[in-house]
């Protein structure tokens, strides 16, 4: 099987299920409810198979994750989603980022919908279709009071290892404390970086050239400088393999992260 999609998250932890459902709301843990969409044989069958990726802005994780899953056959978490979620949900209540405790409170009360299947990006709150929002530079500008507050941080990791137990395991999972808190037993664990100069070239690129060099920064230097007092994504840890695509292009790095899981898994990627 392929990637998982969220059908649907009830704060209960209890939700209705169609004919076929391979995992029970139970194994996910309060708030998320997951349903299997069909896809080609999974790699090393049977058998776990987690590749968590840190990384800092721009250094092209999201989509560099998004294919090895596809190629790999397995689910895909984009952690920073998550992240971004909870953003939208306070400001869109009109919440202080500052009040630590109402911002942990909305964390641990929040109606999520996310897709995990590297095929369809969706995130929904409270039933809104926020995938497009979370991605707006205010989102991006505000995101850091968010996912420095450590207790948004215990919920979300709390969700993020369950959203893994319920996929057998069998997941690509990207973010900036992968490696080293939400699953550093993983079977491949993996920073992919780059230079300053190419992470900012990726993300003006990737806004459509619609960010000034001051506001580029801002998203990408000084929010990194911000999330490194929780989380560590700048150096690799003991036994965290290291992929530099600063002078990479896309296929050349997804290639160089297959490498690199081929010398985790000691056989051949793709397998």
């Amino acid at each position: 099987m392929a990637g998982a999609a969220v059908t649907e998250f009830e704060a209960s932890g209890e939700a209705g299920w169609e004919a076929g459902t391979e995992i029970s709301a139970a194994s996910t843990a309060r708030g998320t409810t997951v349903r299997y969409m069909p896809g080609g044989e999974p790699v090393r069958v049977g058998r776990p198979l987690v590749i968590a990726i840190d990384g800092p802005s721009g250094s092209g994780k999201s989509s560099v994750s998004k294919e090895v899953a596809r190629r790999l056959r397995l689910a895909y978490l984009d952690t920073g989603a998550m992240y971004r979620a909870v953003t939208w949900d306070c400001l869109d209540r009109e919440l202080d980022l500052g009040d630590s405790a109402l911002v942990e409170a909305s964390a641990r009360a929040l109606d999520l919908e996310l897709s995990t299947s590297a095929e369809l990006e969706y995130v929904a709150v409270r039933g809104n279709d926020v995938t497009a929002a979370i991605r707006e530079p205010h989102i991006s500008a505000s995101v850091s009071a968010v996912a420095t507050n450590l207790g948004v941080r215990d919920e979300l990791i709390r969700r993020q290892r369950a959203l893994i137990a319920a996929h057998g395991r069998r997941m690509v999972v990207e973010g900036r404390d992968i490696t080293t808190v939400v699953a550093r037993d993983a079977e491949v664990r993996l920073l992919l970086t780059a230079s300053e100069e190419a992470r900012l070239r990726r993300r003006g690129l990737q806004l459509g050239g619609t960010q000034s060099a001051e506001e580029l920064v801002q998203q990408v230097v000084e929010r990194d400088a911000r999330d490194s007092t929780v989380a560590s994504f700048t150096q690799a840890a003991d036994g965290v393999y290291t992929v530099d695509s600063s002078d990479l292009d896309f296929e050349e790095t997804v290639s160089a992260v297959l490498d690199v899981v081929q010398a985790a898994v000691g056989r051949p990627a793709g397998a």
